[in-house]
Parts: C-alpha cells; sequence; structure tokens
C-alpha cells in the first residue's frame, strides 16, 4: 500500500479552521450575554458593580468608615466623655448601639455623640436559649445591625469599638488605606499579656481595643452570623466569636501594632513613653489604670492628649531618641505625651523598649507580656527623669509645632557618676520643635538634635529627618 501524502496547504488549512472555532467559543462564553437576555449591538453594554468590587480610584477618607460602637445605657453616662473626646460630628459617622432606650436623663439625646441605636432583638433567635452569653451575641451581632440599617453606599470599612475605646481618627484613616477594601480584612490587634491571649487566642483582635473590618468581608459575613452563633453558643466574648465565624471563612487577623487593648492596671506612661514604631490608633480600659497625666483625672487626661492630636496625630506618641553629648544624656522623646532624659547613653535599642511602670491585668507565668520591658530601677545612670506634656502650640507661620514637657517630680537620686556627673536635676523644661507641615510617614522615626547651655533649666530639641546611615546610640 502505497503511503498517502496530504498537501501542506490543506493541513494548514484545517489547523487554521480548528483555531477559529476555538477562539469563535472562547469570545462568545467570554463576552456574550447570558443566553435570557436579548442583546442588542447598538446598545452600550452595562456593567454593575457591588459595594465590594469598587475599583480604588481615590483614597480612604474618613467618610468611607462606619463606626459601630457598643455601650450600654449603664456605663454611657461615665463613658460617654471618652467617646466625645474623638467624635466629630458631621465628620465620623455610625451608630452607638444600646441593650435599651435610652432613659430621660439622656434625652435630648446630644449630637456630640455617635446617633443612638438599638439593638435588634436577638431573643427570637432559635439558639438564644443556648447561648453562654446573651451579651456576646449582642456585641458581636452589632455589626450585622449597622449592615442592615443600610445607607452603606460608600462604605469602605465597619468599626467595631467599645463605649471607652479613644480612637485617632486620622492615623485610624491612614492605616485603613493602607489595604484594598474590595478584598477580606480583619484588621486589629491581640492583647498585651500573654494570658489574655492564650485564655482566648492568639489570632484574635480585641473589640475594646478596636477592629476593622472590609466592606466586602461584612457582606459576606453578614448572612452566616446567626449560623455562626449555631456552631459556637458556648463562647463567652464577641471577639471570640468574630475571630472564630472569620477564620471558617479562611480570614485572618492583620495586625495592627498601634491598636492597643490595654490589658494592663496600674500606670501605663512606661508603654506610652516606648510606643511602638507604628501610629497610635487606639487605647482603651481607661478606667482600669491611672490617669495617664499627673494631676488630672482620666478624663482630662484624655482631653489633654487630643491637643496634641489635634495638631498633629503622625508624631503623637511617636518615639524620637537623641543625645546631648557634652553632657552624657540621652533624650527619648513621645512627642505630645512625656520626655525622659536618661545621664548616660544609650542606643535605641534599648530605649524602644517600655520602662515597666504598669502591672497585668491577671497573673500568669511568665512570659508576661507579649514585648519585651525595662524594669524600673534606682540606679541613677538607667532611671529616667520624667517629664509630661503641658502646652502644644503651632508658631512661626503655623510652619513649626511647640511642645513644652515639665517635670513631674524631683527624680530623688544622686547623679550617675560613671557617665560624668552631669546631673539634669535643675532641669525643669524640655521644648521640642517639629515641622507642622508634614506629617510623619508610618514606619520611620525622625531624628533631633539637642541645644542646651550648662547650668540651664530648659533643654531645647529640634526634630529633623534623619541623615542616610545616621546610628541613633
Amino acid at each position: 500500500m502505497k503511503p498517502k501524502f496530504r498537501s501542506p496547504l490543506v493541513a494548514f488549512g484545517k489547523v487554521l479552521a480548528i483555531s477559529g472555532l476555538v477562539l469563535l467559543i472562547f469570545c462568545t462564553f467570554l463576552y456574550n450575554p447570558p443566553c435570557d437576555k436579548s442583546s442588542d449591538l447598538s446598545s452600550p453594554v452595562e456593567i454593575t458593580w457591588s459595594n465590594s468590587s469598587k475599583t480604588m480610584d481615590y483614597p480612604t477618607n474618613i467618610s468611607h468608615i462606619k463606626f459601630v460602637l457598643v455601650g450600654s445605657l449603664e456605663t454611657w453616662k461615665k463613658r460617654r466623655p471618652y467617646t466625645e473626646a474623638w467624635w466629630r460630628p458631621n465628620e465620623t459617622w455610625g451608630n452607638i448601639f444600646m441593650d435599651s432606650p435610652p432613659s430621660k436623663e439622656f434625652l435630648p439625646w446630644p449630637e456630640t455623640s455617635p446617633p443612638f441605636q438599638l439593638n435588634e432583638d436577638a431573643t427570637k433567635l432559635p439558639v438564644y436559649p443556648k447561648l453562654a452569653n446573651p451579651i456576646a451575641a449582642r456585641i458581636f451581632r452589632s455589626v450585622l445591625d449597622s449592615f442592615r440599617l443600610g445607607d452603606n453606599k460608600d462604605v469602605r470599612w465597619f468599626v467595631m469599638a467599645d463605649d471607652d475605646t479613644i480612637f485617632f481618627v486620622d492615623n485610624l484613616v491612614e492605616v485603613l488605606a493602607k489595604y484594598n477594601h474590595t478584598k477580606h480584612y480583619y484588621v486589629g490587634m491581640y492583647s498585651e499579656c500573654v494570658i489574655s491571649n492564650f485564655l482566648f487566642s492568639f489570632d484574635m483582635a480585641y473589640g475594646g481595643a478596636g477592629y476593622a473590618l472590609s466592606y466586602s468581608l461584612v457582606e459576606e459575613l453578614a448572612p452566616l452570623m446567626d449560623h455562626c452563633l449555631e456552631r459556637y453558643p458556648f463562647m463567652h466574648t464577641g471577639d471570640h466569636l468574630s475571630s472564630s465565624c472569620l477564620s471558617d471563612l479562611g480570614v485572618g487577623l492583620t495586625v495592627e501594632r498601634g491598636i492597643h487593648q490595654i490589658d494592663l492596671l496600674g500606670d501605663i506612661s512606661g508603654m506610652l513613653s516606648s510606643h511602638p514604631q507604628s501610629p497610635i490608633v487606639t487605647l482603651h480600659h481607661f478606667d482600669n489604670i491611672d490617669p495617664i497625666f499627673p494631676s488630672k483625672n482620666r478624663t482630662e487626661s484624655i482631653n489633654h492628649l487630643m491637643k496634641a492630636a489635634k495638631v498633629d496625630q503622625s508624631r503623637l506618641a511617636q518615639q524620637t531618641i537623641c543625645y546631648h553629648r557634652p553632657s552624657n544624656w540621652s533624650v527619648s522623646i513621645s512627642w505630645g505625651y512625656s520626655a525622659h532624659i536618661y545621664e548616660n547613653i544609650f542606643p535605641r535599642s534599648v530605649l524602644r523598649k517600655p520602662l515597666e511602670t504598669f502591672a497585668p491585668w491577671k497573673n500568669g507565668p511568665p512570659p508576661v507580656y507579649m514585648f519585651n520591658t525595662r524594669l524600673p530601677t534606682n540606679d541613677p545612670c538607667q532611671a529616667p527623669h520624667v517629664f509630661f506634656m503641658e502646652s502644644v502650640k503651632k508658631m512661626t507661620g503655623d510652619a513649626l509645632v511647640l511642645t513644652t514637657y515639665r517635670r513631674k517630680a524631683p527624680r530623688g537620686l544622686r547623679p550617675c557618676f560613671f557617665a560624668g556627673n552631669h546631673s539634669a536635676d535643675h532641669v525643669n523644661e524640655i521644648r521640642v520643635f517639629s515641622n507642622a507641615t508634614v506629617r510623619k510617614e508610618p514606619g520611620r522615626i525622625d531624628c533631633c538634635n539637642v541645644k542646651y547651655m550648662g547650668g540651664m533649666n530648659v533643654v531645647n530639641i529640634m526634630f529633623r529627618d534623619c541623615r542616610k546611615g545616621e546610628v541613633i546610640a
């Protein structure tokens, strides 16, 4: 039998025909409208986007954040000043969800507070009799209640928090703007204490500290929340419920270190004086700690801190370290909060560790905290002279900000002879000058120069950009 020979042109024609058929099928399925809808080639193609699939064609701003605050009438009278310290009427938006309608003493409801909203009655849920803690279910479902209120057209983020959570709103906006709200994000922070995370979860955001859920995530979570309650009726906290339900959706925690639960007791000045290198976003549990400024109560302390926050949140509580070499002094500034002078030279790697002026809310085996600390000491070469912010103001045509820090009390220790006997006992005031026109870039630090004449009772410090390769030691 003779072998058959095919013409190259015939073979090529068959390949071309098959390729054309495949391309036709591909285009038909990819671009044609569904079969049950008529198609008019002369009509423009209409594309409808859901809220969760909008492109980020402009940056996230405060109008894109919907706050879901949870409280009760029992606590509101005491905690209302905490919320009103940061809430911005006609600018921030959202609701404070309560367990019962406001009584006469709270009416008329003030415009300085978030709008009041009653939580949906959860007692009708089939799972309600099985719930270990109905209050936790109310807190957990508050984001669902907020979602069902509607008016979510421009929402990119739902931010959950308690009625005693303090927000630094500009920093919150800056942090959330880093993330794509059309994706699934669960942004928050675990507790400062190991024992808290051990008892609940190391992958859980604490609601008192506050956490943010992207719109697309809430859109998917909302219809599943009651089913989640049926899976976890034994859980005792709303935070744990949220974390577990989100985990079941395949969404893990995105950590932001400027969000603070404050599971601490006593004096937290050591922590605030060596804040992590992240924008400070929230503080919590003010009723469980000492007032953060001496000679002020808790409400006065928050309002005092907010004076600095209104001027420059990007630098608030951010640690800047510099040195006065002739005196062998290390100076650590927590902008808008405190200043420390050490009569010795310490590198940044040491001073960035908080002084353990505080205690854990619950004792447990070591390690106690989720971060390293320095123990307070009476060694004059290691104990700081402590100053707290007294005032903040813009100056020189609003180009500079001046913050002043006054001594809390005499240190009560002899000078550090080891470092040359350059006592700082006579210093009563520290003045810090910073740039008012440029926000500090997150993740970067400022450097500074110390201007001081021996024997004077005032130290002047000028913030500046760090030089390339500059070592802070």
